[in-house]
C-alpha cells in the first residue's frame, strides 16, 4: 500500500494529515492523487464514504501551496462547489486544519445567513472558497468575488447538483474561471448533466472509478420490513431506541418534522433536518446528532448528501424513496469505508410493488419480513437495551419551530443549496475515513455539540432515562 508521500504529497501536508490521525490513503485517493498532483484534470467516481473529500482537498492544497501566490481581495485561488450547506460546512471542516498548517485561508459561502461576514472575508483575501452555487453567484454578480484568479476548481457531488437543477449556475461560475485552470470533478454517477459538464469544461480528463454508487457494499445488510399502518410508528420507535446512531429518512419536510416529534413524544431523543429549518437550527441539530446528544436524526432526501457522521449503524427508510439512486445515497450514510451497517426499509401493503422495483434497480437483495410490534427480528436488526428519555422533559426542552426565511439575510435561491458561513471543524465531522483502530471507524472527528441554543424536536436530552 503506497503512503501519501509515495503518491507525491508534500511532506508538510502529509505531516498535517498525520496530526489528524490520517496516515494511509484510501483507494480513490491512491488512484487519483498522482494525476491531480501533476495538474491534470481528473474525473473521480466513487460512492459516499469512499474517501472522495480528501481525494480533491489534498491536491488543491498542495498545488496552491506550491504556487505560493498571495490571495488578492475578492480573488480566491481555489474553488470548491458543493450542492448543500451541510456538505460545504463539512468539507471546510476537513480542509481548515490542513490549510492552516500551510498558511492558507478558507471561507465558506452559502445562503440562509447574512452575507456580511462572507463579504468581509472575501475582501480581506482568501485562498479557497467552499461554496454553494447560488450565494456565490450573488457575490460574483455584486462584484464581491472575482473568479478570474482561480487556479483549481473542484465540483463535489456533481450528480446531486444536476438532480437539484443547479447546473445552469454551476456552468456560469465555471465560465468565470480561467480556461487553463485545473478542474477536478467527483461524483457518484457520471450520467446526464454531469457528462455535459465534463465535455464542456474538462480537458482530456483522467477518469478513475472506485466503488461506484451501483457497486454492492459487502458490509451493508438490507432488510425490508412489511408493516401495517398501525405498526409503522411502534416498529420505528423500537429500532430508534436501540443503542447507537440511527438515521431516518422521509420524503417530505413535513414528514420529517412530524416524525421527529412523534419519536420524541415516545421518548426517543430525535432531531430533524430539512430545508424549512433556519440555518442555526440545522447546524444545532446536526451537531446534536454528531455529538451523541441526539441518537436519531430524521432527515429529508436533500440532506442525504450532506451528512457525514461517524458510526451511523442503522439507516431507516421510513418512506421508501421514489428512485433507486436516492435509496443508494441515503443508505450510504452507514457501512462507510469498510464499517458494518444495516439498512431498513419500512413497506406498507400499497408499497410492495414499488419497493420490489426499487431494490431490483438498486442491485440489492434484501431480506423481506412481515413484522409487527415486538417482533423478535427487530432486536436482531438493532440489538441492545431500548433506552427512552422522559417525553415530558423532551417536549419541555424543545424550542418553538423556526422557518427558513429572509430574516436570515440574503435571498433564498434555487441554485445555492442554502446555508451559512462556517470555518473550521464544528459541523459533523466530514473528513478522511480512518484506517487505524479496531472496527474501522468511518471518519475523522464526529463534530462538536452546539455551544448555544437547543436542537429542534428533542433538545437538551438531559431528562431522566429508563430502560424498557
Amino acid at each position: 500500500m503506497p503512503t501519501f508521500l509515495d503518491l507525491g504529497l508534500p511532506e508538510a501536508l502529509a505531516d498535517a494529515l498525520a496530526q489528524q490521525g490520517i496516515t494511509e490513503p484510501f483507494p480513490i485517493q491512491s488512484a487519483t492523487l498522482p494525476d491531480s498532483l501533476a495538474g491534470r484534470d481528473v474525473l473521480g467516481r466513487g460512492r459516499t464514504g469512499s474517501g472522495k473529500t480528501y481525494a480533491f482537498v489534498l491536491p488543491l492544497l498542495a498545488r496552491l501551496a506550491a504556487s505560493n501566490r498571495k490571495p488578492q481581495a475578492g480573488r480566491p485561488r481555489g474553488l470548491i462547489l458543493a450542492p448543500t450547506r451541510e456538505l460545504v460546512t463539512q468539507i471546510d471542516a476537513a480542509i481548515a486544519p490542513l490549510a492552516k498548517a500551510l498558511g492558507l485561508r478558507t471561507v465558506t459561502v452559502f445562503g440562509g445567513v447574512r452575507p456580511g461576514g462572507q463579504i468581509s472575508a472575501l475582501r480581506r483575501g482568501v485562498d479557497i472558497v467552499v461554496a454553494c452555487p447560488g450565494r456565490l453567484e450573488d457575490h460574483v454578480r455584486e462584484r464581491h468575488a472575482d473568479l478570474g484568479a482561480v487556479e483549481v476548481t473542484v465540483l463535489d457531488e456533481a450528480d446531486h447538483m444536476a438532480d437539484l437543477g443547479f447546473l445552469p449556475g454551476v456552468r456560469r461560475l465555471l465560465d468565470a474561471t480561467p480556461r487553463e485552470g485545473q478542474r477536478l470533478l467527483f461524483s457518484a454517477t457520471l450520467d446526464g448533466g454531469v457528462d455535459v459538464l465534463v465535455k464542456r469544461f474538462m480537458r482530456n480528463p483522467v477518469t478513475h472509478s472506485i466503488d461506484s454508487a451501483q457497486s454492492p457494499v459487502a458490509t451493508m445488510t438490507h432488510h425490508v420490513l412489511h408493516v401495517s399502518k398501525d405498526a409503522r410508528l411502534p416498529v420505528l420507535v423500537d429500532l430508534a431506541a436501540a443503542p447507537g446512531r440511527t438515521l431516518v429518512f422521509t420524503r417530505t419536510k413535513h414528514g420529517a418534522k412530524n416524525l421527529s416529534r412523534q419519536l420524541a413524544a415516545k421518548g426517543v431523543a430525535a432531531v430533524e433536518l430539512h430545508g424549512n429549518l433556519s440555518q442555526n437550527a440545522r447546524t444545532r441539530n446536526l451537531d446534536a446528532f454528531s455529538s451523541g446528544a441526539a441518537t436519531t436524526l430524521v432527515a429529508t432526501d436533500i440532506a442525504a448528501r450532506g451528512i457525514h457522521v461517524d458510526d451511523v449503524t442503522l439507516v431507516v427508510h421510513a418512506d421508501p424513496p421514489v428512485e433507486h439512486k436516492a435509496y443508494l445515497h441515503r443508505s450510504g450514510r452507514t457501512a462507510r469505508a469498510g464499517s458494518a451497517g444495516t439498512v431498513v426499509t419500512l413497506m406498507l401493503d400499497a408499497q410492495v410493488r414499488d419497493v420490489r422495483d426499487l431494490t431490483r434497480k438498486a442491485g440489492i437483495q434484501p431480506t423481506v419480513t412481515k413484522v409487527g410490534t415486538g417482533h423478535a427480528l427487530l432486536n436482531e436488526i438493532a440489538p441492545g437495551e431500548r433506552v427512552f428519555a422522559d417525553p415530558a422533559t423532551l417536549a419541555k426542552a424543545a424550542p418553538a419551530p423556526q422557518a427558513q426565511g429572509r430574516g436570515q439575510g440574503g435571498r433564498r435561491r434555487s441554485g445555492g443549496g442554502g446555508g451559512a458561513q462556517r470555518r473550521g471543524g464544528s459541523g459533523g465531522g466530514g473528513g478522511q475515513p480512518r484506517r487505524s483502530g479496531g472496527g474501522g471507524g468511518q471518519r475523522r472527528g464526529s463534530g462538536s455539540a452546539s455551544s448555544s441554543g437547543r436542537p429542534h424536536s428533542a433538545a437538551a436530552f438531559s431528562g431522566s432515562r429508563r430502560g424498557r
